[in-house]
């Protein structure tokens, strides 16, 4: 996978920083530095982590391969994120591991927590 440049600030000529955009997120040539790479993948495992928890506790669903699934998904979605959309070297930001456990218990305690107030205010 092609590597990367690492980016510490970005700023305008008068030194403001330049905000976030959110057409970064898709765009395969723009560079990351390490904590904003976290932080994206974070957010994205957060609203993942809502989506299927309201929908679990809306449809309703029950057990553990349920939680199996969640967990499949949210990691298959953060992998292919940073692999085949934004082309990121893994190694240059700590491994497979670092950056597939970004969020993931933040957001594997929203998943369960909606969906255990979805179900039970929804279904009882």
């Amino acid at each position: 996978m092609a590597g990367k440049s690492v980016k510490t600030s970005t700023s305008k000529p008068n030194g403001h920083v330049i905000p976030f955009k959110f057409a970064k997120l898709l765009d395969p040539d723009a560079s990351w530095d390490k904590d904003q790479l976290g932080d994206a993948l974070h957010w994205i495992r957060q609203v993942i982590g809502l989506v299927c928890g309201l929908l679990w506790g809306a449809i309703p669903l029950v057990g553990g391969f349920w939680i199996v699934v969640f967990l499949a998904l949210s990691s298959g979605i953060i992998y292919g994120y940073y692999a085949y959309i934004l082309k990121v070297d893994e190694e240059e930001f700590g491994g497979h591991g670092a950056l597939l456990q970004e969020g993931l218990f933040a957001s594997f305690t929203l998943f369960l927590l909606l969906w255990i107030l979805g179900y039970s205010l929804g279904h009882f």
